[in-house]
């Protein structure tokens, strides 16, 4: 509801904001308008947002909203499957124009690196690395699953 009241303008830092809160509610599809928004009207040519001059806070937080869509970790399960573990979230806000891509590199909580493939609009692959030993729970769409990571391995998820 505050977000609707505030609108969807705004600064470019203001809108970045607004595209990994949208993110944030699963809402993937409203983090894309106010994506696409965001750059045709809060960025110049050489895609830098202005603000009067320039506000790296836009760019920035434009590029963790995209992430958001993507993948989102948390610190801990407080209940159900999972408890006590780690939470990775497999393209939890994918927006419905994005029917297929492939992300490499994000960073989830722990340390843990995530590249991610979708064809159709869902998840084919996403390999999980670790830099320590950890066990996570794995969250894509209703599926949840616990997955023990082993330093340096490449973990191959699939739903």
């Amino acid at each position: 509801i505050s977000l609707n009241a505030r609108g969807d303008g705004g600064t470019g830092w203001s809108k970045a904001w607004k595209i990994s809160f949208w993110a944030r509610l699963r809402d993937g599809d409203r983090s894309y308008k106010l994506m696409t928004e965001h750059l045709r009207k809060n960025f110049y040519p050489n895609l830098f947002d202005f603000h009067s001059p320039f506000q790296i806070d836009g760019n920035f937080g434009h590029a963790a909203g995209v992430a958001e869509c993507l993948l989102q970790s948390h610190l801990r399960q407080t209940e159900g499957k999972g408890k006590g573990l780690r939470v990775i979230e497999l393209l939890p806000s994918l927006p419905s124009k994005w029917t297929q891509g492939k992300v490499t590199g994000l960073l989830a909580r722990g340390g843990v690196t995530v590249d991610i493939n979708w064809k159709k609009g869902s998840l084919e692959t996403a390999n999980l690395q670790c830099s320590v030993n950890t066990t996570v729970l794995i969250k894509y769409g209703d599926k949840e699953e616990i997955i023990t990571l082993k330093k340096g391995k490449k973990t191959v998820y699939r739903p």
